[in-house]
């Protein structure tokens, strides 16, 4: 049996308590590897367009040299990303009030 089978009781829906993000060393990891994963491809544009000729090799040349910036980007989108659950500087926004229906005064 796996510890998730042990914790929790079968049927049961796992609530989230809190709005914490991911922690930060579990986070610079899932960066680093999406940053390999683009360098790698870049990688194999340099070396597709030393094998290949025509039209093909300036598009691989292009994706090598365009990677680099877009593989910062993407590995560092990650740092802005909210954690998931309700605020906790203020209460979420409801349905409003309605305002009672006017009576008119006697004087």
């Amino acid at each position: 049996m796996s510890d998730s089978q042990q914790r929790t009781p079968r049927g049961q829906e796992i609530f989230s308590i809190t709005s914490a993000p991911e922690s930060h060393s579990s986070e610079l990891g899932t960066r680093e590897k999406r940053y390999a994963i683009s360098m790698a491809v870049r990688t194999l544009c340099f070396v597709g367009a030393v094998l290949v000729s025509g039209p093909l090799r300036w598009i691989l040349l292009s994706g090598a040299v365009f990677l680099p910036y877009a593989a910062v980007v993407i590995a560092n989108a990650g740092v802005r990303r909210k954690g998931e659950g309700p605020s906790p500087f203020g209460p979420e926004a409801k349905g409003q009030i309605e305002a009672a229906p006017a009576v008119p005064r006697e004087l």
